[in-house]
Formats: structure tokens, sequence, C-alpha cells
């Protein structure tokens, strides 16, 4: 009978192998509870002060002016003069020419009111720049009546805008009397040229 004795493994062990390619990812597992929530933190510092920012300018021109004595054409044109002051910011408007000077460019909105004179045409024209730009007529009534004009106008600063009588090859004439203001001319400004 022959005795087998055990062999020794690790004289078997052959030299070790290259790393294999990586497998497939496996599937994602259930999602697991959510936490209890943590802890407020502490309060931030305070952050600086801003820059200051630049003041909010106000843009504004308004007159509105009257007149109590009458006018009659004449051989010339003439401008309507007058002589109560209702309003006058900042004295953009000089009574002693009668006209109404831009210094805030902007679109303006003005208004003439007269009283014609009866058995005369009544005839005017609000001017801007020495050139025409509405009329106002009435024509020869044997009944005085209140007329009135209006019109929007976009101004550039140093605009003149003023009301001028036709001359006398039409026989025209605006009424009014030391007693009551017939006669009144009137303008704002409705938006600055500066403003969105």
């Amino acid at each position: 009978m022959y005795q087998t004795s055990p062999i020794n493994i690790t004289i078997l062990k052959g030299e070790k192998g290259d790393r294999g390619e990586r497998g497939l990812q496996g599937k994602f597992g259930k999602a697991g509870s959510a936490g209890s929530r943590g802890h407020t933190g502490t309060k931030g510092q305070k952050g600086s002060t801003g820059a200051t920012g630049e003041p909010c300018k106000s843009h504004y021109a308004a007159f509105s002016m009257g007149r109590k004595k009458p006018l009659h054409s004449n051989d010339y044109y003439q401008t309507l003069i007058f002589d109560t002051e209702f309003v006058n910011l900042y004295g953009h408007f000089n009574m002693f020419t009668g006209k109404f000077y831009c210094y805030v460019p902007g679109i303006y909105y003005f208004a003439l009111n007269v009283h014609t004179w009866n058995q005369k045409e009544t005839y005017l024209h609000v001017m801007k720049n020495g050139v025409e730009v509405v009329i106002l007529y009435a024509q020869l009534s044997d009944r005085s009546i209140m007329q009135s004009q209006s019109v929007m106008l976009e101004l550039r600063e140093q605009d003149e805008v003023w009301v001028r009588l036709f001359k006398s090859e039409r026989e025209n004439a605006v009424f009014s009397d030391e007693y009551d203001t017939y006669v009144t001319f009137s303008g704002y400004l409705i938006k600055h040229s500066g403003e969105p």
C-alpha cells in the first residue's frame, strides 16, 4: 500500500492576473427617510450702507395772464400785452413784452380766451418764434361772445410763445374793460424733455 502526503497549495499559485473590466452599475436602492431639520444658524452681520443716490429732479413751468383793456387793430401787427398776473412761476412770462420764454424744454399746453367785440371781427394768432401756430377767429356779429383756442407745443430752450392781433386790413378788436378780465392766456409744462 502506497501512502500519499498532503500537497502544499502555495506551491501551485500562479502570478497575479490583469484587472478585469468594470462591471455594469447596479440598480439604485430605495431612498432613505428624510433627516430631521437642522438648527437655525446665527444671524449674519448687517451690510454696509450703499452710496447715496441722485436727488429726484422736478421740473415746473406755468403762467396765467389776463387783460382788462380792449385792443383795436392798427396798421401793423400787435402783440397782445397783458396787465394782470394770476400765476407766473419763476417769471418765465415777461409782462413787458407779452411773451413766454421757455427755460424748461418739453411739451406745453397753451390756452387763449377772448371776448369778441360786436360789429367787429376778432382775429388773433398764437405765435411761436415768429411763426403762426393756431388762429382764434370770430366773424363780425351783432353779438359779442367768448371765444377760445388751445394747443400743445413742443418747445426748446429759448423758444418764445405769444399772442398777436392781426393788422387793420382786417378790422378786428378784442373787448375788455377795467372792471372784469375778459382776456386770458395761460400755459404750463406737461412733460419735461429729459423725462423717459
